[in-house]
């Protein structure tokens, strides 16, 4: 094998390593709808499969290879762009292309992965022989978050691998050879186990946004949609306005999985920040909790709030987030009370703040608190304080709670005292 077959070999073998790139094609078929997806190496003169899944007998397999000039991966190799195609028949730049017509595909997704030298090494692909609507910002979001980790663990691989092979040409087979390599293994496994445990968290979340949560939805979205149009007649006003707020909250909850996929992207780039005026995020948010506040005639004590920039859709979904949880944990011996303040602060106001100032946003109810050695974990994925008979949930809202104050380098912390009540504290840089 000659030395540019033996780099592609590696670069197979490479891929391989990377444990969640199977789960992540079956997540893309999954959401997308495609029957076959892959990570391909790119070169001006080479298009190697390095993982497919392939549900529609297309027929590749990991080290298969396609004619470079045959694909749309080299025009995506050249531009650096990713390509998108819908419906190839009703494309003006690709129904008259070669690759759709030569191998059968009406629906296609290309992203290309970077390395982190910005430097091209393939593609994150998808097609199917079916029109599929590709060009979603949920759909981008989860191919951009994808790209990425497969760079990031692509990364660590490379490294690992060059590592020890430095060493061993420094320093040949001997103790301190082992030595060396055994501490730098050690240093990298710290860093692949931080990333798995990330990873894992991404796959449960886009197992619950793409199957457990997208069915039932869509499936009440459905079936309200028949009764609305089919048995109005025989519904009563307070009937047709029930099924109204049934529409609507099923809406809300399409909107809520498409924005908690449009969060999981994680590079700084496709982050948003913008001046925010948190009146009117808590007056959005309170309409949108209105039936719960009614049903408990809970009180929401608020005052003058202030401004600060940040990512619109989570600062809402934040307070939205952190007042469902007061208004569910609310204690049934008095009316619940959540009073909700900002103001922009210096860190001399709180020694545990690093140098700047912030947007200091607090949120206190007097709901059935928690004990506070138990502060750190209502932050953890899936996890819960009280059992799913006691209070319903899925247990990742403060979670998500948590992720947002970190996506906007800021600080969350929370004090509870059982049969008392709950005090959030959050600090959002001013920069």
């Amino acid at each position: 094998m000659d030395q540019l077959d033996q780099i592609f070999r590696q670069d197979v073998e490479n891929i391989a390593k990377i444990s969640i790139i199977p789960n992540l094609l079956d997540v893309v078929c999954q959401i997308t709808g495609m029957g076959f997806a892959a990570v391909a190496r790119v070169t001006e003169d080479k298009w190697i499969a390095c993982s497919v899944k392939d549900d529609i007998g297309f027929g590749l397999k990991p080290g298969g290879e396609l004619v470079i000039e045959t694909t749309i991966c080299n025009e995506i190799r050249q531009s650096g762009d990713a390509v998108i195609i819908n419906h190839v028949s009703e494309d003006e730049n690709f129904k008259c292309h070669h690759t759709p017509a030569q191998y059968g595909f009406q629906s296609y997704i290309s992203v290309p992965i970077l390395r982190k030298d910005n430097t091209f090494f393939g593609t994150l692909c998808a097609i199917d022989p079916r029109p599929n609507k590709l060009n979603t910002p949920e759909i981008i979001g989860m191919f951009n978050l994808f790209v990425d980790l497969i760079s990031f663990h692509l990364e660590v691989v490379e490294q690992l691998d060059s590592s020890r092979n430095s060493l061993i040409k420094q320093l040949g087979f001997n103790d301190e050879l082992e030595k060396k390599i055994k501490e730098r293994t050690l240093e990298l496994q710290y860093k692949n186990e931080a990333l798995e445990k990330s990873n894992k968290e991404l796959q449960e979340f886009n197992h619950i946004s793409s199957h457990d949560l997208q069915e039932p939805l869509r499936k009440i979205q459905t079936f309200v949609s028949r009764i609305q149009e089919s048995e109005a007649k025989l519904l009563s006003e307070t009937g047709l306005y029930y099924f109204d707020k049934v529409r609507q909250s099923a809406e809300r909850m399409q909107l809520l999985i498409n924005d908690l996929l449009s969060y999981s992207q994680s590079t700084r780039k496709y982050r948003k920040f913008e001046m925010v005026d948190l009146n009117v995020i808590l007056k959005e948010v309170t309409e949108d909790l209105r039936e719960e506040i009614l049903e408990k005639s809970a009180i929401i004590v608020a005052d003058k709030m202030c401004s600060t920039k940040a990512i619109p859709f989570q600062l809402r979904q934040l307070f939205y987030n952190i007042i469902g949880n007061s208004l569910k944990y609310s204690s049934s011996q008095r009316v619940p009370k959540i009073e909700v303040n900002s103001e922009i602060i210096d860190s001399n106001k709180n020694k545990n703040l690093p140098n700047g100032k912030y947007c200091h946003v607090k949120f206190t109810d007097n709901g059935i608190g928690f004990n506070q050695k138990y502060s750190e974990k209502i932050f953890e994925l899936f996890q819960r304080l009280h059992t799913k008979t006691d209070f319903s949930g899925t247990g990742i809202g403060l979670a998500i709670v948590k992720k947002i104050v970190e996506n906007h380098n800021g600080i969350i912390n929370v004090k509870g005292s059982p049969n008392t009540g709950t005090e959030f504290n959050i600090y959002i840089p001013i920069s």
